[in-house]
């Protein structure tokens, strides 16, 4: 029977004819099959470099998350020691402000006095000049050092801010061995996917193989029901191979035959057709009647019992290398003796 559907292209044996195991007795158009083998190819192909790289990507992935944590540290410790260098700096420019502000409080009150001194003659010109110059300069140092501090003041927002994204860096490299996990289930998800394209490569390889049906055994052709042209289906039954090599009979003895019957037994067995004598041997007894094995066995339902002699079916084995010619035929005629003696 066919294994896999098509198209018959050639059928290369005949009824009656004698074929030995392993011999074409029927081809399928392979192209359909050569094709989905090509595509199992490539998809396999495909799913390989996947895999291949999906493993690679493994140890890459945890390199690169330890050096991250180790980067993502380090960036920390710079950041807060801008943000403690940053925030010194800003208490200096705010003891630098007090300390502007303190002199020009003393320098304007200076002027004023000065002034008031001036007017009445006390003093030069000059020496007014002088204190004049020294307030405009101690209230240029009030303004100098305000834009100092805010200055300082910014410094210390851009480390905080640095401060915050380093921070979210490490704890996103800490993350690293969750990555790691992930990377290897994709690995190990691209290894499953080659392992079933693989199977598919396999199971396409087979059944282009199976696109040649050969003889499962050495035998007889018969019934032969395939022709070119015709499309088959798996499991449908193109002809029958009587094997001939390996040749039994099946006795049918009363059961008050079989008191001395063992297997192993020598037999003579006498075929009809040829009107010649074999040698054989007991194989062995079957373990019920006919009757218990038929497709309807009898039932006494009723009580009324009747004796009938049962037979009991006695497998016959042919000893080999009596038949090189094999002439003996599935359903001859034969008459054994079984010698129990």
């Amino acid at each position: 029977s066919a294994r896999v559907s098509g198209h018959v292209v050639a059928v290369k044996v005949e009824n009656n004819q004698y074929v030995q195991a392993g011999t074409v007795l029927v081809e399928l158009d392979p192209k359909d099959y050569e094709v989905a083998g090509d595509r199992a190819q490539a998809q396999y192909a495909d799913a390989l470099a996947t895999a291949q790289a999906a493993r690679v990507g493994v140890p890459i992935t945890s390199v690169s998350t330890s050096s991250q944590v180790t980067t993502a540290q380090a960036q920390v410790e710079n950041a807060r020691a801008s943000r403690s260098a940053a925030e010194k700096e800003y208490q200096a420019a705010l003891a630098r402000i007090e300390q502007a502000e303190a002199n020009n409080a003393k320098a304007q009150a200076d002027l004023n006095r000065y002034k008031l001194l001036v007017g009445k003659q006390e003093i030069s010109e000059q020496q007014y000049d002088q204190v004049m110059t020294t307030s405009k300069a101690e209230a240029a140092s009030v303004a100098a050092a305000r834009a100092q501090g805010q200055a300082a003041a910014h410094r210390v927002s851009e480390a905080e801010s640095k401060l915050a994204q380093a921070e979210a860096e490490l704890r996103s490299a800490r993350t690293g061995p969750q990555q790691v996990s992930v990377t290897r289930a994709r690995a190990s998800a691209a290894e499953a996917a080659a392992g079933i394209a693989k199977a598919a490569l396999e199971q396409a390889g087979l059944n282009l193989k199976y696109t040649s049906i050969v003889a499962p055994v050495g035998g007889l052709v018969g019934k032969k029901t395939v022709e070119v042209g015709q499309n088959v289906e798996p499991g449908q039954a193109l002809m029958a191979i009587v094997p001939l090599e390996d040749v039994w009979v099946t006795a049918n003895f009363k059961e008050t035959q079989l008191k001395r019957m063992r297997p192993g037994q020598p037999v003579k067995i006498h075929v009809d057709a040829y009107g010649r004598d074999y040698d054989g041997h007991v194989e062995s007894i079957a373990g019920a009647s006919g009757a218990q094995f038929s497709l309807l066995p009898p039932e006494n339902a009723t009580g009324n019992y009747v004796k009938v002699v049962q037979r009991v079916a006695v497998r016959i084995r042919f000893e080999r290398g009596q038949d090189p010619e094999h002439l003996l035929r599935l359903g001859m005629s034969v008459v054994p003796s079984v010698l129990t003696n």
